[in-house]
């Protein structure tokens, strides 16, 4: 049976298998130690000086911890420098617009996410750049999916119960989001329209303050990524109802994803990738490309990548870009379907 907005199917038939806090679990002061990482010589005269990496958030967030995963090990492969250089603010718009602004020589890199590159274009009037005119993708990080956790007294045992309890008392239960226009609050906005459910959404200003009280009882669901709750979900605090992932992930192995509980269309994953000036020369991009494929590679990188709740994607420029072409047209959709603005 397909929905009006076509964007969540359920199928009970053929039934089958963030914004920054998947990375959360990674400390910024991780001390990575393992086998020397494999140097890439220069090429052509590059690089030559220290690469620029920016993290358009403040230190100690998700995307910052990204940022510095892969710089500390990325130093060693290319023989540089690699800084972080954190512009916050405007949901990540100026630092993705001062690297967009900047020198294309491939020495200023953006760490970037799914929220920036695809949501805010869509979320703000004027976000200051444009996704794919201004950038060339060098590669995605990750796949991370998000979770639907309960406390775990809850008397919600399932997300069959969470669907059943929002349709037989619209408005009752609560949901809360790191934000309004988060990936958390627009995949509940989908799985409400989907499935004509009711419930109200409570946003807070990250998931820290969510969790706290959702542990205190003062909402009933929460939406978030799935390293943001890894720890209390081992530790039994918390419930998680379903994932939005294609597969089962790590400490999450034992918990089912909505496409097995019979939803068609349910992959909602966040992800972190490094994004380039539109028209850094080619080779460049190549070279940025395979030092930090060879850097998510190395076992410990990889490593804190799963445990975060993820999965090493480290793809071509060119498969990214056509990740992001796809992701700028389904949650364009799904903030158009939302109604959520952000100026």
């Amino acid at each position: 049976m397909s929905t009006a907005s076509g964007l969540f199917t359920h199928r009970p038939s053929r039934m089958r298998r963030a914004r920054w806090l998947f990375a959360a679990a990674w400390s910024a002061t991780l001390v990575l130690q393992g086998a020397a990482a494999d140097p890439l010589p220069a090429r052509n005269g590059y690089p030559t000086q220290a690469i620029r990496f920016v993290s358009p958030f403040p230190p100690g967030g998700g995307n910052d911890a990204t940022a510095r995963l892969v710089t500390t090990r990325l130093a060693e492969i290319t023989g540089q420098p690699a800084v972080v250089d954190n512009r916050g603010g405007a949901g990540g718009n100026i630092g993705a617009k001062a690297v967009a602004d900047a020198k294309a020589d491939g020495y200023t890199v953006l760490t970037s996410q799914v929220s920036i590159m695809a949501v805010n274009p869509a979320l703000y009037a004027a976000p200051g750049f444009d996704p794919v005119k201004n950038f060339v993708p060098i590669t995605q990080i990750n796949a991370a999916p998000l979770a639907l956790v309960v406390e775990a007294n809850s008397p919600l045992k399932s997300f069959a119960d969470l669907a059943a309890k929002a349709k037989a008392s619209p408005g009752k239960l609560t949901y809360a989001t790191p934000g309004n226009g988060t990936l958390s609050h627009l995949v509940g906005v989908v799985l409400q329209k989907d499935n004509g459910v009711d419930m109200t959404h409570v946003p807070y200003k990250g998931a820290g303050p969510a969790l706290t009280d959702l542990l205190g009882g003062q909402v009933d669901v929460l939406v978030t990524s799935t390293a943001s709750v890894a720890g209390m979900v081992q530790n039994g605090k918390l419930r998680v109802l379903a994932v939005t992932s294609p597969r089962r992930i790590g400490v999450f192995a034992k918990v089912p994803t909505l496409e097995e509980l019979g939803y068609a269309n349910a992959r909602f994953e966040d992800w972190y990738g490094f994004f380039a000036p539109a028209g850094t020369p080619p080779e460049r991009v190549a070279y940025l490309n395979e030092a930090i494929v060879r850097t998510l590679h190395l076992p410990e990188v990889n490593k804190q990548v799963t445990d975060g709740g993820s999965e090493v994607v480290a793809n071509t420029p060119e498969a990214f870009a056509a990740q992001l072409r796809q992701d700028i047209e389904r949650w364009s959709r799904i903030v158009k379907l939302s109604g959520a603005r952000a100026d």
